[in-house]
């Protein structure tokens, strides 16, 4: 599968600029600046409450700036005359939670979307959905519902409803945070290959190991200012930041950062 690329040229795929968010008078994103080039993949690293899932929500619409602007494709979509649809039908969205549709068989949550929304024939859709079902191991659960499947299987399922709909950038909330240990890998190897096959990412997670080694480039926030942005090994093998030490230090569970 190829993913589409931008269509602006040489320019990122993805800009933020400036970005604010409050909610009832707590600041949770401080002036965010951040560019996602095209086929790039950037992790968005920090403690709860830092302000990765609410970027990310705003990146989708799901919640409305404060301030700033945020730019798709050369399109500023923080205008409040955007088509929110329109944007919504070029960006997947993976959440913690599968939030797949109970009553509706594997097949059927991943050709919703690209039926209802994007008008494609039954047919198509679903030869596209069964492909893709294939391609992620799922192939034989496409007339299973949800509550069938393990935990890694749903959320799956949940990339490959996001996947369907051919988006030019893909979201990624704690995808693996509500799964069992043994289940991450599985979901993890999916990020991988869409990785490998040029899909532009941006991903909050906790998980530092595949932070390091599928992102090309690190994001530490903190108290919802962007404190630290760099290439994956650079973060992690020496960053510039106390904060970001500090943070390292705690969930790694390791004084490697300690000043001598």
């Amino acid at each position: 599968m190829t993913h589409p690329a931008s269509a602006a040229g040489p320019g990122p795929l993805l800009s933020i600029q400036g970005v604010r968010k409050s909610y009832g008078g707590a600041d949770v994103l401080r002036g965010v600046d951040l560019d996602v080039p095209s086929h790039g993949v950037i992790a968005l690293i920090g403690a709860s409450g830092s302000g990765k899932s609410t970027l990310l929500r705003c990146v989708n619409l799901l919640e409305q700036v404060d301030d700033g602007v945020i730019e798709l494709d050369g399109e500023e979509i923080t205008d409040p005359r955007v088509d929110v649809d329109g944007v919504r039908s070029r960006i997947g969205v993976v959440f913690q939670a599968y939030n797949l549709f109970p009553h509706l068989p594997v097949l059927d949550n991943v050709t919703l979307a690209p039926r209802r929304v994007h008008k494609r024939e039954r047919g198509i859709a679903e030869s596209e959905a069964r492909d893709l079902l294939q391609r992620f191991g799922l192939a034989d659960k496409a007339d299973e519902f949800p509550d069938r499947l393990s935990g890694g299987q749903q959320q799956r399922v949940a990339i490959v409803r996001a996947l369907a709909t051919h988006p030019s950038l893909m979201l990624l909330d704690e995808v693996t945070s509500a799964l069992d240990p043994e289940l991450v890998g599985e979901v993890l190897a999916v990020i991988r290959a869409l990785k490998d096959e040029g899909m532009t990412m941006l991903i909050a997670t906790h998980e530092m190991a595949f932070a390091r080694d599928v992102a090309d480039e690190v994001c530490f926030l903190d108290a919802g200012v962007l404190l630290e942005r760099g290439a994956a090994e650079e973060v992690f093998t020496d960053p510039r930041e106390a904060r970001t030490r500090q943070f390292l230090q705690r969930v790694l569970g390791t004084d490697r950062f300690a000043p001598p």
